[in-house]
């Protein structure tokens, strides 16, 4: 069966209401609302947009914003369940992985400790793709949506690299315990959480960093990526004087305390992998943006992070941040001033500066306008095409990232992924955005080959000419639309224009 589907841009992003529910009565999602929940979520599905149409904008709206049950159904929940990372502590794999190295140090046959390093690291590889996989089934099927998308949000503020170090073995902890629980609540709290963390320590080398050997490179990026920006006033005193407070705040790969003197067993601090030792800090007086700063330990960590994170700059760097991923490459400034107004005045509430962003006229204008990441593009295509049904493999999901520039923790630089168009909208992305296209409406992309590598059982050809294509999505095409789809000479190329669609790369 093939019939219209979309030309003009904005216009496909009513694909996602083939979500709507098969039994739904009375209304139907408009055109403004599809577009409404390619932004609020990775695409609509039968369940969302029947949540929507139960509870109205408002309330579905607070419902992200608060959610208030974040479970997945019980075939994603157990699969992830199924991972390793989902049992072992960062203390306990960085514990592993210190013993390891140490024992094949020792060892004098090199090949065996070749042999037994190439094990080492396809271990922390397979752990890094756990978490890989952790990522893309929760942003496919978790009902808290918008926390997902700022999940990956704050992954793209407060990057890290899987390959630096011993990272692999760390970023699945850093997404579940450093970003997600504070994805919808205040950036302080963000900010500490990424700071206390080993996987990021270890990426932005603070873990070297110690008194009569300072290392700057995390306390430049804590105030040109993080929180101020750049242009935002600071100066390299101010970048030398945070690396001075930040001495001593590294990891403790093996869990054994350090011998202190009496006077700095009160200071040391340690949780986890996370260490703050005094043996290390430089306990000189700081001057940081203008303000004294007194040596007494680990609170001056905290005092900088407050200094930093209340200062206008920061206000003001993370609303056009936020406003860039939501809205628009060039926001506006109107749009920005409100939400650093409110960043302000809520001491940095996630929830509420969001809040006054999708409340907005400047939003609402935008809708269907703002270009598809790679993540959104794939998560969403694979939303609309299996609708809920949960696929047993996610390696396909991690190659097509992969392809298209932007695989989770694999971003070598911590500027992280770009937000605009213009990093993801070249001839060859969109090649191969078609490729992806063509592998997920074939059915053949081997989402439903179990991993283990049992036989599959069950099909994954997608289904998407269904009657809510017709009710929900077919109404709003334009007359180019359907004559491309009415030219597609099997339901394999039906489903592939249909995925490929120009329009399908916007929100």
């Amino acid at each position: 069966m093939k019939h219209g589907a979309c030309g003009k841009f904005g216009a496909l992003i009513m694909l996602c209401s083939a979500a709507l529910p098969a039994g739904a009565s009375g209304s139907q999602p408009s055109r403004e609302d599809i577009q409404w929940l390619e932004r609020v979520t990775y695409g609509p599905t039968t369940a969302t947009v029947d949540e929507y149409l139960k509870l109205g904008r408002r309330r579905f709206l607070s419902g992200q914003l608060h959610p208030k049950d974040v479970r997945l159904p019980q075939p994603a929940a157990a699969q992830i369940d199924a991972l390793e990372i989902s049992h072992h502590s960062t203390a306990e794999l960085l514990a592993t992985v210190s013993r390891e190295q140490q024992r094949i140090n020792a060892l004098t046959d090199e090949t065996q400790k070749q042999t037994d390093r190439k094990a080492l690291n396809d271990r922390g590889n397979k752990l890094a793709y756990e978490a890989a996989r952790s990522e893309i089934l929760r942003a496919l099927y978790s009902p808290a949506q918008l926390q997902e998308q700022m999940t990956w949000f704050w992954l793209i503020h407060f990057s890290v690299f899987q390959y630096k170090a011993n990272d692999a073995w760390l970023v699945g902890d850093y997404a579940d315990n450093a970003i997600r629980p504070h994805a919808l609540g205040h950036f302080r709290d963000l900010v500490m959480a990424t700071l206390t963390h080993p996987a990021m320590l270890q990426y932005l080398d603070n873990a070297q960093n110690a008194a009569g050997h300072i290392n700057e490179n995390y306390a430049r990026e804590l105030m040109e990526l993080h929180t101020l920006g750049v242009g935002s006033g600071y100066t390299q005193q101010d970048i030398q004087e945070l690396a001075r407070v930040l001495t001593g705040v590294g990891v403790n790969p093996s869990g054994n305390e350090p011998r202190l003197k009496p006077e700095w067993q009160r200071l040391y601090r340690h949780q986890g992998a996370f260490e703050f030792n005094p043996a290390r800090h430089d306990f000189g007086a700081r001057t940081l943006l203008g303000q004294h700063i007194d040596g007494g330990g680990f609170n001056e960590v905290e005092q900088a992070v407050d200094l930093l994170v209340s200062q206008p700059a920061c206000a003001q760097f993370v609303a056009r941040k936020v406003a860039i991923y939501f809205v628009a490459d060039d926001p506006p400034r109107s749009l920005t001033d409100r939400m650093a107004k409110t960043f302000q005045k809520t001491h940095g509430d996630m929830a509420d500066v969001l809040e006054t962003l999708f409340k907005s006229r400047e939003f609402q204008a935008s809708l269907g306008s703002k270009f598809k990441d790679p993540m959104h593009y794939v998560i969403s295509t694979v939303r609309l095409a299996y609708d809920g049904k949960p696929i047993v493999n996610t390696h396909p999901v991690v190659n097509w990232l992969n392809a298209l520039g932007e695989a989770p923790f694999g971003r070598q630089t911590p500027d992280g992924y770009p937000l605009t168009e213009g990093g993801w909208a070249s001839s060859g992305q969109i090649s191969r955005r078609f490729e992806i296209a063509r592998a997920i409406g074939s059915g053949s992309g081997g989402l439903f080959d179990p991993e283990d590598g049992t036989p599959a059982k069950t099909t994954g050809f997608p289904q998407l000419s269904n009657r809510l294509y017709f009710s929900a999505v077919e109404p709003f095409l334009s007359a180019n639309a359907r004559t491309a789809l009415d030219r597609a000479g099997s339901q394999l190329e039906w489903n592939t224009f249909l995925l490929a669609s120009p329009d399908f790369n916007y929100r």
